[in-house]
């Protein structure tokens, strides 16, 4: 995020006045209470921030997405199934590209297509009766792990 910046000479002025009583009151303040300053200004200065930096309470986009990919979840396991010469991390780079289409008819598509893609690169070929699943069906899977992805995802 880009702060807008005073262009008028006095707003410039009154920015660096207060910005210097600001520094000032800092300088009182350390001379006042040593050290023990810090606490006037940062809450929680002896907890454990340090050693939880970067950990959230809430799971991120990608433990979400490995979640559902490895729970029992019927489309889970199909998906599981169709894709599985891929690993969980290279199945969420796929699906975060179909995820990325603007219109939610183009991600549908594309997540048909990766699912089809699944079953052509395990040697199998769709037109002969191999395969338990049709482009109907393949179709449904897409539409129903969209929905999937969304109720979780958010």
């Amino acid at each position: 995020m880009v702060k807008e910046r005073p262009t008028e000479p006095q707003e410039r002025l009154e920015m660096f006045l207060q910005h210097l009583e600001e520094g000032r009151q800092l300088q009182n303040d350390w001379m006042t209470h040593g050290f023990d300053c810090v606490d006037l200004y940062f809450d929680d200065v002896d907890g454990d921030w340090l050693e939880t930096w970067g950990y959230d309470d809430e799971p991120g986009y990608i433990e979400l997405m490995t979640n559902f990919l490895e729970s029992d979840d019927s489309v889970a396991v199909k998906v599981r199934k169709l894709l599985q010469d891929k690993s969980i991390s290279e199945i969420i780079e796929d699906l975060e590209l179909c995820l990325s289409e603007l219109k939610e008819s183009d991600r549908i598509f594309a997540m048909k297509n990766l699912l089809v893609g699944g079953v052509a690169s395990s040697g199998s070929n769709r037109d002969s009766g191999d395969n338990d699943i049709d482009e109907i069906e393949f179709l449904d899977l897409a539409e129903s792990l969209l929905e999937k992805l969304t109720e979780i995802l958010g």
